[in-house]
């Protein structure tokens, strides 16, 4: 177990203990990215967590004493992180998506998509946020993209599906959390195997597994936690976005979207289908790899 006696006798204050775990981390080379992008901001994810503070630690609170029984908790889950390299939210079972908390265990992904901030705009230019009726998500895991969904498009109908029936029991646990379960219903389906034949939507979203065999080979401890099926994607890391594009034109309304997260395999793609317009989007909080196409896009494929 981590040495820690002498960070009991010395650590008092927010301060100490969120520069104490964050010296940790560095000194253990853990790799971040689920949630935060460097040792700091993951120790003072971990203290304000274990202290129920705001994500965003008020300048109030760096110098507050801590007790005994919390001390304990922020020891304990940094010992964790170091020895385990399991990622910070399924330590804490929390994660937070486009500014919503979402429950994480190691059933699920855990929410990290730029799509977040596509939803926060509700897809603006590309939609009329008023005119939505319908959306679909493919490969829902914890719920995260259709509730953010949900909440975008009040007035739509929202369809949640994935193959894994443990994800789909952690989504509708967060569904329920906040409050969308009649707005949102979730369906078990491999891409569109299960979504009827008829079925319409204005927007179809997806992050689907797009890990390659080469990026999948060198994925570091932390991100080995999570479900492999929610990651690999064969020898390119398009298995299951060939199927997405195959069907996403015959499940579209006449003005829908499909908005769709690649990662890495952005360039495999375009090389697959270097007769597909795709709109690569950019992101003012960082991330890449996400692409959009119309309808009318869909159908010269």
């Amino acid at each position: 177990m981590l040495e820690v006696q002498s960070a009991e006798i010395t650590l008092r204050t927010v301060r100490d203990h969120v520069r104490w775990a964050a010296s940790r981390f560095t000194e253990a080379g853990l790799v971040f990215g689920h949630g935060t992008e460097n040792a700091l901001d993951e120790a003072a994810a971990l203290v304000s967590h274990s202290l129920h503070l705001p994500a965003q630690i008020p300048d109030l609170y760096w110098d507050a004493r801590i007790t005994d029984g919390e001390q304990r908790l922020i020891l304990e889950r940094v010992s964790r992180r170091i020895e385990t390299r399991l990622p910070l939210p399924y330590i804490t079972g929390e994660a937070w998506f486009a500014g919503l908390p979402f429950h994480v265990d190691r059933r699920v992904l855990i929410p990290r998509s730029p799509i977040a901030e596509l939803i926060e705009t509700g897809f603006s230019p590309w939609l009329d946020a008023v005119a939505v009726d319908r959306v679909l998500e493919i490969g829902t895991g914890s719920g995260c993209i259709a509730a953010a969904c949900a909440l975008a498009f009040p007035e739509a109908a929202v369809l949640a599906t994935d193959v894994s029936t443990d994800a789909l029991a952690l989504a509708e646990h967060n569904l329920a959390r906040h409050g969308l379960t009649g707005q949102v219903q979730l369906l078990q389906s491999d891409v569109f195997d299960a979504v009827p034949a008829d079925a319409r939507f204005d927007l179809i979203v997806s992050n689907p597994p797009y890990v390659d065999a080469e990026d999948m080979a060198a994925l570091p401890p932390e991100y080995r936690h999570e479900p492999r099926r929610a990651l690999a994607a064969g020898d390119d890391g398009l298995v299951v976005v060939h199927r997405i594009l195959a069907g996403a034109a015959a499940h579209l309304s006449e003005n829908g979207i499909l908005v769709c997260e690649v990662g890495n395999s952005e360039w495999a793609l375009a090389e697959a289908y270097p007769q597909v317009p795709f709109l690569w989007l950019d992101f003012e909080r960082g991330g890449h790899g996400v692409f959009l196409l119309t309808a009318e896009q869909l159908g010269t494929i």
